[in-house]
């Protein structure tokens, strides 16, 4: 069991973090109650951003208590200190803010940006010039659609010019690369972004991407008044139209929503991916569809609402938007003659 702890130490300081999880399992079979193995395991599993699964872990091999001395670790200033002291390694300040890092991109993954971006802001108190925090809320914020702000953390992260490697990622192809790289990369990504648009289209869309937000936590006061935002700032946006449209829908006003949603996947931007959105349905699908799909669901609701009479002879019932009844029209005290199927002569 030692020398299987041993071997998987030497895999992670060597990155190769499946290898070490393998033989960390391989450790526990051996005794799953040996404090050493748990603390690996919780380790592996924090690295591959399991904080739930990790904290159990760090939770049972604390319950265990050992006052063996550390043989072997990829933390060079916990070798030959007593296992306890790994163990307690969430009050060293560095690998606390580690943890919490890891733990805002698992609400990232989650789609909770506001959470994380709140989450971040906290932890860069601790550390200001923290190259891991510094990028991670560039991420939270272009997630929130401030992407000005984005810029800033981006740009900030780039400056400490650090050479630790990233581990831990939302993207598995940014791993390994050195945080001061990878922000330099989203940075200039994210500058590219911006130029091809005008200060009316960042500011739509950092209202729309709050109002989905507001829409995800149930508050419809919130939404309404970014997504109306989001229309002032930019009223051509496919984004805009498509959630204008949403709006008139919620109200029951269908036939103005299906103009709003014809007018969506005519824009310019009716191409573009939808990310964040309220129906995970509609993520990653062309607004054009989704807007589309919209128009037939808003034109069923309008045929329901509407139906056609069962028998064609009789007149139409007129509906109104309160859904009573149109009143019939009243009599006229001196009627004119209906006008004959053929036009009278001169």
């Amino acid at each position: 069991m030692q020398r299987l702890n041993r071997e998987g130490v030497d895999q992670v300081v060597k990155h190769k973090y499946e290898r070490a999880e393998a033989l960390f399992y391989k450790a526990y079979l051996y005794d799953p109650s040996d404090p050493f193995t748990l603390n690996n395991l919780g380790y592996v599993s924090e690295l591959q951003g399991q904080v739930e699964r990790a904290a159990e872990y760090y939770r049972l091999a604390v319950q265990q208590g050992c006052e063996a001395v550390i043989d072997r670790s990829s933390d060079k200033e916990l070798k030959g200190k007593p296992m306890m002291d790994a163990l307690g390694t969430i009050k060293n300040m560095p690998m606390r803010i580690n943890r919490i890092n890891i733990y805002a991109m698992q609400l990232l993954q989650q789609n909770r940006s506001f959470d994380a971006e709140a989450v971040l802001k906290q932890t860069l108190s601790l550390d200001p010039n923290n190259p891991f925090t510094l990028n991670n809320l560039g991420i939270a914020e272009q997630a929130t659609g401030n992407l000005e702000d984005a810029l800033k953390y981006y740009d900030a992260a780039a400056r400490t010019r650090s050479t630790q490697k990233v581990v831990v990622a939302l993207d598995k192809s940014s791993r390994g690369k050195p945080i001061s790289v990878l922000a330099a990369e989203s940075a200039d990504k994210l500058r590219a972004r911006m130029a091809e648009m005008d200060i009316h289209q960042i500011r739509a869309h950092m209202f729309t991407v709050r109002g989905v937000s507001a829409l995800n936590k149930e508050d419809w006061a919130a939404a309404r008044s970014n997504f109306e935002q989001a229309y002032a700032a930019d009223p051509s946006s496919a984004f805009s139209l498509n959630n204008i449209g949403y709006l008139a829908e919620r109200d029951g006003d269908l036939e103005t929503a299906v103009a709003y949603y014809t007018r969506a996947r005519a824009a310019r931007d009716a191409g573009e991916a939808v990310g964040m959105a309220s129906r995970s349905d509609a993520e990653g699908r062309r607004l054009a569809e989704v807007a589309l799909q919209s128009r037939q669901d808003v034109y069923q609701a309008l045929k329901s609402r509407n139906p056609a009479p069962a028998n064609p002879n009789e007149p139409v019932e007129l509906i109104r938007r309160d859904g009573s009844p149109e009143p019939p029209p009243s009599e006229p005290e001196n009627p004119t003659p209906a006008p004959s199927s053929a036009p009278l002569p001169r």
